[in-house]
């Protein structure tokens, strides 16, 4: 697997963690199978106007159909160790698409394995940003 230097080098502030540089990495070179394979059989992602999806495939084809062009730009985060030897991390950021660009939390938990277990993909913006981001997307 290509790592994180290798796709183009993320750099987030306080984040050293490689699971989490690669998946920036990957999603950002659309490189959206490596991007799930960074996730536990049976990890859980929670993107934006969704219900979770389960599994690194169905993760991997949600990435395939959503993510197109899609650029993040983390800038830093914070990691804190949590029970079962887990650790969560949360990054704040930017993510761009062709039409708008919203800031970003992305909350991240990772299991001993450092395999991502959870995330949790946040909009930081208003309500009326949130309907017309929504509104957009269903077109």
């Amino acid at each position: 697997m290509k790592t994180a230097e290798s796709l183009g080098g993320i750099q987030i502030a306080g984040i050293t963690e490689p699971c989490i540089l690669d998946y920036f990495a990957s999603l950002n070179a659309g490189q959206f199978q490596q991007t799930a394979a960074l996730f536990a059989e049976d990890g859980m992602m929670y993107p934006p106007f969704e219900s979770g999806i389960v599994g690194k495939e169905a993760i991997a084809a949600y990435l395939q159909q959503e993510a197109q062009g899609i650029q993040a730009y983390p800038r830093e985060g914070i990691i804190d160790n949590i029970e079962n030897h887990s650790i969560q991390v949360q990054v704040t950021g930017k993510a761009q698409t062709s039409w708008c660009g919203v800031n970003v939390i992305w909350l991240f938990i990772l299991n001993q394995q450092r395999q991502i277990t959870y995330t949790k993909i946040k909009l930081l913006a208003s309500p009326q940003e949130l309907l017309a981001l929504r509104s957009e997307k269903r077109v």
